[in-house]
């Protein structure tokens, strides 16, 4: 790959990716690329050379790692930030990658990371993300503030979860992976990718139970 720059953008949320560009070989056009081809047809494709199929791998994927992303830091910039940070990565390990996980979980792997360096270098300072929607339809006002101020509650506790129980929640919980997804992700046996979601709900639990009592 040369160190020609090139620039994924997205919306919804709206942040770019520069990476470097692979160099193409001179020969003849290259096939376009197939929009409903697998991820790691997607794979092959940009190791060969063709950025754009890597383009089609964020659009596919850029939402899951951006949540992850949010509901560790709480906030869109710190997300998007790391969010990116993830996809520039992925794309420079993408001939190290040799297919022995699902692409989707390979970027989770990449994100958790990226959150798990983030932490080490900077405290968190904002609520994780609670990812339920804000209000139901017909629902009645007073229970949508009853049920916003517990989610703020929720919030506040998982923020101050240390950063693998909080990941372990997150992965867990809202992304509902199964303990050996988490653990391969957190380089962690099972044993104590379930230890650490234990003690993460305990806490939660305490912490709850503290905010409602005072």
């Amino acid at each position: 790959m040369d160190a020609t720059s090139r620039l994924w953008r997205t919306a919804d949320p709206a942040w770019t990716v520069t990476v470097a560009n692979p160099r193409r070989e001179a020969g003849p056009a290259a096939a376009p690329i197939d929009p409903a081809a697998d991820d790691m047809a997607l794979v092959e494709a940009a190791r060969a050379g063709a950025p754009e199929a890597f383009d089609l791998l964020v659009e596919r994927h850029r939402r899951a790692v951006y949540n992850v992303c949010y509901r560790f830091t709480g906030n869109h910039a710190d997300a998007s930030d790391l969010a990116q940070d993830t996809f520039v990565r992925a794309y420079r390990g993408l001939r190290a990658f040799r297919g022995d996980a699902a692409v989707s979980t390979w970027l989770y792997r990449i994100a958790v990371n990226v959150c798990l360096n983030h932490a080490a270098v900077k405290r968190p300072g904002h609520e994780p993300l609670d990812p339920r929607p804000l209000m139901d339809a017909g629902e009645a006002p007073d229970s949508r503030v009853l049920r916003e101020e517990r989610a703020a509650r929720v919030r506040a506790a998982i923020g101050q979860l240390p950063p693998r129980q909080r990941l372990t929640v997150i992965l867990r919980a809202y992304h509902e992976l199964t303990h050996e997804q988490i653990a391969s992700m957190l380089g962690s046996s099972v044993g104590t990718v379930k230890a650490n979601f234990f003690h993460a709900l305990r806490n939660l639990r305490a912490r709850l139970a503290a905010t409602e009592a005072s």
